[in-house]
């Protein structure tokens, strides 16, 4: 680099500290009363404002157009009236926080939300608001390096849900944190669509459909979230490499985790529990699944724990080169559904996966079974195949045919195998705190989940 060159240089940073302090100089702190007109405040307003809302309720759909922020304090209320969005960000480096924000409207093709954004901003900061309306919680689209944090969102019940918003929506967004957040009563705690490098941590969502869906998105973490009541505690749909881990999924009606074609994506020390279909919806084929794995290949599912599930974990529709170890497998009534003509190996370097209806042992003291664990045969494939069987699973004919299949391994159809299953949980020495303070350190989420557990 020449000296001119080093000098100019020199010239457009000092150029750009100056404008920088020249606009924290010009900032200015408004207070705003409800007998003013809110609207005319914010537009004008100058960039780096702080505009500070007092006590009382602000009524109306409000359009913020420059780079400020917006503050509530105690008792202030943004009242949407039943339609559109409450607030409207169309800028970047915008802050909203501390404010109570009820009432926005219900149409959920025109996106209505409580706090909208689709105008690629960066730097938007969404803290510790609290929601609640019909449509979409907070709405964040073509968004980079934005902070949704330390928020509760919280949707009606009395609408189908179907017909409520997601609790906080994520479109084309990317390098963002969505943390710390509480979601409930709405249709997914949060919804993420074509996004990449984010990471959401920490969050609660419960009495919903499902806590977190991924959709097309790649390249994000999933960690040290709590999901429960839920019909799925997380859906992960279409999507490459994703690290999910260290989440919660308790008290799920048909999945812990869904993984519907993930790929190139680790999945590991989740911790899933109670995955049971209520008896009024039950019909063929739905049951509770702690793992359902479909059509998703090339991942590492390993210590996770997957306790009083229907099924333990189900994998179909060519979920093939997946890593499976270190897994213990809890109280499941039937451990293992795998639909598939391929055989698959459930160890890695020797470590397999405990599975609590063993029967093997331990010679040679080792902590893995000497026996190999095979959870499935012939005769239950057929009942997957025809339901009406399971009235005969205790007849002479069935444990026949399962005495021939051990007799002769050749008649026995490609499965799942362990070789090296572990005689002792990781998990077994946890109580549920040691669970929790492995995974979170967050006080509102312990408080859950020992209530959940209690």
């Amino acid at each position: 680099m020449t000296v001119a060159t080093k000098i100019q240089h020199y010239c457009l940073i000092s150029l750009f500290v100056l404008l920088v302090n020249s606009l924290c100089a010009n900032a200015a702190q408004v207070n705003v009363l409800p007998t003013e007109n809110l609207q005319q405040v914010l537009d004008n307003a100058s960039n780096g404002d702080e505009i500070v809302l007092n006590k009382g309720t602000y009524r109306g759909n409000f359009v913020i157009k420059h780079s400020i922020q917006l503050t509530g304090k105690a008792g202030a209320v943004i009242d949407a009236q039943g339609q559109g969005h409450a607030l409207l960000l169309q800028n970047s480096d915008i802050t909203i926080k501390n404010l109570r924000i009820i009432n926005w409207g219900d149409d959920l093709t025109e996106q209505n939300a409580g706090i909208y954004s689709d105008n690629q901003a960066s730097n938007i900061v969404i803290s510790h608001n609290q929601l609640k309306g019909d449509g979409f919680g907070i709405w964040l689209q073509k968004a980079t390096r934005a902070k949704v944090i330390g928020n509760t969102i919280q949707g009606n019940t009395a609408l189908r849900s179907a017909d409520r918003g997601n609790g906080i929506q994520l479109a084309s967004v990317k390098e963002s944190i969505i943390a710390e957040n509480e979601t409930s009563k709405v249709r997914d705690g949060i919804y993420v669509q074509a996004s990449q490098n984010n990471t959401i941590e920490k969050n609660t969502m419960h009495d919903l459909r499902y806590g977190i869906h991924y959709m097309y998105s790649y390249d994000n973490s999933i960690l040290n979230n709590l999901a429960y009541n839920t019909r799925a505690g997380y859906a992960m749909m279409s999507s490459r490499r994703l690290k999910i881990a260290h989440n919660k999924s308790f008290q799920s009606e048909d999945y812990g985790f869904l993984l519907n074609y993930i790929t190139q994506s680790t999945i590991s020390h989740n911790y899933v529990k109670d995955v049971w279909t209520k008896p009024e919806h039950k019909v063929l084929g739905r049951d509770g699944k702690g793992l359902f794995v479909y059509n998703s290949g090339y991942n590492t599912i390993s210590h996770n724990l997957v306790d009083t599930a229907e099924i333990g974990i189900h994998l179909t529709a060519g979920s093939e080169k997946v890593k499976i170890f270190g897994n213990s497998f809890i109280n499941n009534p039937l451990q293992v559904k795998y639909v598939s003509n391929k055989k698959q190996e459930w160890s890695y370097q020797q470590q397999g996966n405990f599975w609590s209806n063993y029967l093997g042992w331990d010679m040679n003291s080792d902590d893995i079974g000497d026996v190999i664990f095979e959870p499935n045969d012939g005769i239950d494939k057929l009942v997957w195949q025809y339901p009406e069987m399971k009235m005969l699973m205790d007849s002479p004919a069935v444990i026949i045919l399962r005495w021939v299949q051990r007799q002769f391994p050749v008649l026995k159809p490609p499965g799942v195998k362990d070789s090296f299953p572990l005689m002792r949980s990781p998990h077994q020495k946890m109580n549920i705190n040691e669970v929790i303070n492995n995974t979170s350190k967050d006080e509102t989420l312990v408080g859950a989940i020992q209530k959940i557990e209690h």
